[in-house]
């Protein structure tokens, strides 16, 4: 299904990828109400998990952005499949949770996260601002470098 954001997103240059499949015994997502609310996404690139590693050891601040986004690319794929395909029953990105993967000293968590804001506002403009929260974890699922969740108001 083709919309008014589906040509947002071309003319942007932004490309969703297919989404996949949960990676454990949970669903990719769960609408309830008006509400979808979109598990935790990791940074994979045509099926291959990236950014495997430490931001702040092995990657830099800027790196972990990258991840960061191409994380939300993927969680933006399950609203997608949410919304059975249509992004433009998404009323307004509610909530962001990111977890950055990093050495127990690292303080920049909201940083690395800003990859994944930055990309909703530039997907949805104002109703992509959010609340969000930022967390330093020691590990993430398959050593990835961060890991994107979200809440999303959709018609």
């Amino acid at each position: 299904m083709s919309g008014k954001l589906d040509t947002h997103l071309k003319q942007a240059g932004i490309e969703i990828p297919p989404a996949g499949p949960a990676a454990g015994n949970y669903l990719n997502f769960v609408v309830s109400g008006n509400m979808a609310y979109i598990a935790g996404s990791v940074p994979i690139e045509n099926g291959v998990r990236k950014f495997i590693g430490k931001v702040g050891r092995e990657f830099s601040i800027e790196e972990g952005q990258k991840a960061a986004e191409l994380a939300a690319l993927n969680m933006l794929a399950r609203l997608k499949e949410a919304c059975g395909g249509d992004l433009d029953r998404v009323v307004r990105c509610v909530r962001l949770t990111g977890y950055v993967n990093a050495p127990d000293d690292f303080t920049e968590q909201p940083k690395v996260i800003n990859g994944a804001s930055d990309l909703m506002v530039r997907v949805f403009g104002e109703a992509g601002k959010h609340t969000r929260t930022a967390i330093g974890v020691a590990s993430l699922p398959f050593g990835v470098a961060a890991e994107v969740e979200g809440v999303f108001e959709i018609r």
